[in-house]
């Protein structure tokens, strides 16, 4: 069952943590969340699951930062965000899509029990220019059925800013 934006609200600083929060962003079955000013691109164009992978640190000024086609771009949410006893949804904004800019490539899909920042995998298909505070995506919840373990993994949780992949640490 999917919560609706009253219920959302209703749950907030009890089992739903958003940080910050302002009503403005609730949405009728979700919560819009807004891009921060920091990206993260890797330097080298070939990639390596086992190993970390070299990258470097982008601001995106009040003035907009235009992001090129066809490259992946690391974001963060503005806000951050903790959730008990359902499962965080991720999705870009309709807005946003009929733009061309996809906000998180595959990974749209919480755990019970994550908190942290929300890394956004960033990708266009042209040129694009993006603010920061931008209401980039929504979050939405989930109920969630039967006994569950809550997210506790050390490569993800409590992060403070964009993350990179730490895929290579499931090779150790």
């Amino acid at each position: 069952m999917l919560l609706s934006g009253l219920e959302i609200k209703k749950q907030l600083n009890k089992r739903i943590f958003i940080d910050p929060f302002s009503e403005k962003q609730l949405n009728p079955n979700s919560y819009n969340l807004k891009l921060s000013n920091e990206l993260l691109i890797y330097e080298n164009e070939e990639l390596d699951m086992k190993k970390q992978n070299a990258y470097k640190k982008i601001t995106i000024p009040e003035s907009g930062l235009v992001l090129q086609a066809n490259k992946l771009y690391l974001g963060r949410t503005v806000e951050y965000t903790r959730t008990e006893n359902y499962v965080p949804m991720l999705e870009g904004r309709s807005s946003i899509g009929r733009l061309g800019l996809f906000v998180h490539v595959t990974a749209g899909f919480g755990d019970v029990g994550f908190a942290g920042f929300w890394t956004l995998e960033i990708f266009c298909i042209h040129p694009i220019k993006v603010y920061p505070n931008v209401e980039i995506c929504q979050i939405y919840y989930h109920t969630i059925e039967g006994d569950y373990q809550a997210y506790d993994s050390g490569k993800y949780q409590n992060n403070i800013g964009v993350q990179p992949s730490l895929l290579y640490k499931d090779f150790d």
